[in-house]
């Protein structure tokens, strides 16, 4: 089918989750036609069923709009809960005490004291800790711990219900990356054909090569996405940049890593993450209420807004929306204000500008191509775009690493790696299948295709990367700068 780009170019790609907002009827169709990029999958809800339901039908969409969206299944992780109350919700008092009780009946509590659905909780807290419920709304001081039961004061009080998240301030909860849940869904996610996978709460590389290890043969061209949520993970350089270089993207997950390194700390963070990926060559999202007022609201607020921008502005390859598009009120809007933001944001110079590995040696003849055509592409007048041969992806990702305001177009034959394009910042994928051509029909048909899809116009010129031998990983080795003449061969 025939594709045609829509004029500017967003860069900054867009996540979606979806849900039951996104299950009304032509809701998905609008979401897909207004830019989501990324469809995701959110294991903590839904059953398996509900999954292949929803990626077969965004399958089916991409297909007749001619798009390549990636799916991402998301793995709920160990989520520490406290269980539920006799009466729905208590409302806790500041100063008064409060019991956590391990060995409590899972429904039994009241304004003194509440269960807890992981177990050993009480192994993992001493005296001195602060614990924060319900995203950090709620916070008990830990007094004493004698067996089952944790001995706090409420801090900071409020409403709390059922099963309501808790973090351990500074972090240090024991739990497992991969739940048995989450081991049971990582088969779904490979069976329904997900193109990226996201691990919650790893504490470290090891979690992350466990996932690959999981993942196996079956899963090996599932792209592994590292949730930064707790506070170990991002503690010190080399863990975050051992965790990094273990997946092929990273999550600014802000919710629980806000509340684990405090909001004064996550500002700074978001920024060192983001830079920290592009600099190893990964993707890189931003999530957690982005637009959160759009669950309820059809216009964002400035808040909002800037908060967005700044994301796109530090280099993000993507921005994420939860509740938004799942449960919200206002799905497409949501995607459309965003959009809005997102194209804004990127008109900004600081936006178009690169120092990327400027001053560093290369060890990759393909990463040493796509960095030089980035470069050539940024200096030299008249360049229109930036395309790329490529059998996996990997050479539109390493050029994609370096601001621009040119598009860079993934040539692929394989619809894995066009879908797993999909969340590289400025990466526009493209089917392109190269069997049977001479090297001058290769350029000759690349040429052709931009002009067919609005990317590029005669008197302009293209930045070509391919390999001596086409469908090879790891192959590129040629760089070429070609004009479009007047006239174009027919194909």
């Amino acid at each position: 089918m025939k594709r045609h780009l829509h004029s500017p170019v967003r860069r900054t790609k867009i996540v979606a989750t979806l849900g039951p907002a996104s299950d009304r009827n032509g809701v998905l169709e609008a979401m897909l036609e207004a830019g989501v990029d990324v469809v995701r999958l959110n294991f903590s809800h839904g059953s398996p069923d509900d999954h292949r339901r929803r990626l077969e039908r965004v399958r089916e969409i991409a297909d007749r709009l001619g798009r390549a969206v990636a799916a991402l299944g998301d793995l709920q992780g160990p989520k520490i809960r406290i269980a539920r109350f006799k009466d729905g919700a208590v409302v806790l008092e500041e100063g008064q005490s409060f019991l956590l009780d391990m060995a409590l009946d899972s429904n039994a509590g009241d304004v003194t004291r509440v269960g807890c659905d992981y177990r050993t909780l009480a192994d993992d807290v001493a005296p001195g800790d602060r614990l924060l419920l319900d995203d950090g709304r709620l916070v008990l001081h830990v007094n004493r711990v004698a067996d089952h039961l944790i001995h706090t004061s409420v801090a900071v009080g409020g409403k709390l219900s059922n099963n309501k998240g808790i973090n351990k301030e500074g972090g240090g909860l024991s739990a497992p990356a991969l739940t048995d849940k989450d081991r049971a869904d990582l088969k779904t996610a490979i069976d329904i054909g997900v193109d990226y996978l996201a691990v919650s709460f790893p504490r470290s590389a090891a979690d992350m090569h466990e996932a690959r290890e999981l993942l196996g043969e079956a899963g090996k061209e599932i792209g592994l996405v590292a949730k930064l949520e707790r506070a170990e993970a991002v503690v010190d350089e080399a863990t975050l940049d051992g965790i990094i270089k273990a997946s092929e993207a990273v999550m600014v997950a802000r919710g629980d890593l806000g509340v684990e390194i405090g909001d004064a700390e996550l500002i700074g963070m978001q920024k060192r993450i983001i830079k920290r990926a592009r600099t190893l060559n990964r993707a890189v999202i931003t999530a957690t209420q982005m637009m959160e007022s759009m669950i309820t609201s059809p216009l964002p607020t400035r808040a909002e807004v800037f908060d967005v921008a700044n994301a796109v502005l530090d280099g993000t390859d993507a921005v994420m929306l939860s509740a938004e598009t799942a449960a919200g009120d206002f799905p497409v809007e949501t995607i459309e204000a965003i959009n809005r933001v997102c194209l804004g944001a990127e008109r900004e110079r600081i936006a178009q500008e690169s120092g990327h590995r400027i001053h560093e040696g290369f060890s990759r003849i393909d990463e040493t191509i796509a960095l030089s055509a980035m470069y050539a592409a940024n200096h030299l007048t008249g360049v229109a775009a930036i395309a790329c041969m490529t059998s996996t992806g990997y050479t539109p990702l390493i050029a994609s690493r370096i601001r621009s305001g040119l598009p860079i177009v993934g040539l692929a034959h394989s619809s894995v790696a066009q879908r797993r394009m999909a969340l590289y910042r400025g990466v526009v994928s493209l089917p392109f299948d190269t069997s049977d051509m001479t090297p001058t029909e290769l350029n000759e048909r690349a040429l052709a295709l931009l002009v067919e899809q609005g990317i590029a116009k005669p008197g302009e010129d293209v930045i070509l990367t391919r390999g001596d031998h086409m469908n090879a990983h790891g192959g590129t080795n040629t760089l070429k700068i070609l004009g479009i003449s007047e006239k174009r061969p027919e194909y």
